[in-house]
């Protein structure tokens, strides 16, 4: 069907990855992001961040606790709304490396 018009989906979420998104946690958020077609913000404080950037993240400053704004918009905006705030609210996140493709 053409023409249909999706609207953005929203969702705040309480951060609990320790010690917020830092480098480590930030690239992984991001590589989960890249899976989906969907454009994906992430807000915190009045400032916008492209989900798929992990330094526009970084920059946002979010710390452990904070409250975010996630926002997406596509065809499967639902599942990664739902896949990227469970990252956010899992206190391990971000604490190991990902497992190699193929492990």
């Amino acid at each position: 069907m053409t023409g249909l018009v999706m609207a953005a989906l929203e969702r705040h979420v309480v951060v609990a990855v320790r010690d917020g998104l830092h480098a480590r946690p930030a690239t992984q958020f991001v590589q989960l992001a890249k899976r989906f077609t969907a454009t994906l913000e992430v807000e915190r404080g009045g400032q916008r961040a492209n989900a798929r950037s992990a330094v526009k993240l970084m920059l946002l400053g979010i710390k452990e606790r904070d409250e975010i704004l996630l926002r997406a918009e596509g065809e499967d905006a639902a599942e990664a709304l739902d896949q990227l705030a469970a990252f956010i609210a899992t206190p391990e996140a971000g604490q190991e490396a990902p497992p190699r493709a193929g492990a």
